[in-house]
């Protein structure tokens, strides 16, 4: 995985990202997207609430999250609670909150995105292979 930390803003919350180039897919910072879901003072706690409440009920969400280093607000990178964009699109499904609809159309765009920048290099390599003959 290449060391491609980004912030995203979302509502005037940051949102720590990572690019998987081997997955071709994002990665996003649970705690993150909980604190601009929930506008919750604790997200770290309401995270480590809802995770042991999922697991109580043996979601498959908690059996798939990774753990990768992001920056931390002391500089320091550490590890993170992270979903790629199909895990943090059922974890939001799990927050209610009036700001989960426009975060999922968020999410969703950038799903779009990559797939056309995909189909586009699709494209590049197939007419770039015709033209070598």
């Amino acid at each position: 995985m290449k060391n491609e930390n980004q912030i995203k803003l979302f509502s005037d919350h940051k949102i720590r990202t990572k690019w998987d180039d081997e997955k071709e897919e994002w990665y996003f910072s649970i705690v993150d997207i909980i604190a601009v879901l929930s506008d919750s003072p604790h997200p770290r706690t309401y995270w480590s609430k809802l995770k042991t409440k999922l697991k109580n009920e043996g979601s498959e969400l908690y059996q798939n999250w990774v753990q990768l280093k992001m920056p931390a607000t002391d500089g320091k990178m550490r590890l993170t609670d992270v979903g790629d964009t199909k895990q943090i699109l059922r974890l939001v499904q799990s927050i209610p909150s009036p700001k989960a609809e426009p975060f999922k159309i968020i999410l969703f765009l950038s799903v779009i995105f990559i797939l056309i920048l995909l189909v586009v290099s699709l494209i590049y390599c197939i007419m770039n292979i015709g033209s070598v003959s």
